[in-house]
């Protein structure tokens, strides 16, 4: 199969259909939120966000070539910054947060639930593959934008900010990061590594899949209305 043919049946994935999709992205955008609730997962996702350089790091160690390696290379260095620590992901996404009133320590201190830390796992597994890496590394990329841009939505709705600097990176560097994903599929690949990388794509858009019903069980579970002064579980 050519890498074009690839990149076109992941991307009709059933799988990337339903994390892109997932039920979390709408009610975000419909249901009453508070900023405890936004809390809730804008902590939970600080994780992937701190591991994922480590994760391209090491991929770029375990991947072959020197296309795949320049292509990976590209993408760590938006990630971290491109020369500027300050422009790195993740200091943006702490400076975006606190400029939309959460603390350091809602943004970076929580716990992560079991479905995070399995999330991180499934990272660090597959860079120590190259077929896994590169199957982990497009399937990321190709979904990013849409689960970065519900966290936005739901960070604007709480604080009111209409321009959040961490979703406007993501909105001028996620093409470069697609592109860059597929230039890591560059070489010839056979059957059986396609499915290889295919398999990893799967099993990364799951444990996404589950981090995002964990979180909207967490976020979603339970509201509160006040009725003849007495607490009533509603559903939102």
């Amino acid at each position: 199969m050519s890498r074009n043919k690839l990149t076109i049946r992941l991307n009709k994935h059933p799988l990337r259909q339903g994390l892109i999709n997932h039920e979390f992205f709408r009610r975000v955008k419909v249901a009453p939120l508070t900023r405890e609730q936004v809390a809730i997962f804008i902590g939970q996702w600080w994780h992937p966000l701190h591991y994922f350089p480590t994760f391209l790091a090491r991929s770029v160690a375990t991947l072959p070539d020197i296309e795949s390696k320049s292509a990976v290379s590209k993408i760590l260095s938006q990630e971290t910054g491109e020369g500027d620590p300050k422009r790195a992901h993740e200091v943006v996404y702490i400076d975006t947060m606190g400029r939309a009133g959460f603390t350091e320590e809602q943004t970076t201190g929580a716990a992560p639930f079991p479905e995070t830390q399995a999330l991180i796992a499934g990272y660090a597994r597959a860079s120590e593959d190259r077929l896994a890496a590169v199957g982990y590394i497009f399937a990321t990329e190709v979904a990013d934008l849409a689960m970065v841009s519900g966290i936005g939505v739901s960070v604007g709705r709480v604080s009111g900010m209409k321009d959040l600097e961490w979703v406007n990176i993501h909105v001028q560097q996620e093409p470069d990061h697609v592109k860059e994903a597929e230039h890591a599929m560059l070489r010839s690949f056979s059957a059986d590594e396609e499915a290889l990388m295919t398999v990893n794509a799967e099993e990364m858009w799951r444990q996404w899949i589950a981090f995002f019903d964990r979180i909207e069980k967490e976020v979603f579970a339970t509201a509160f209305s006040i009725q003849d002064g007495m607490p009533e579980a509603v559903t939102v």
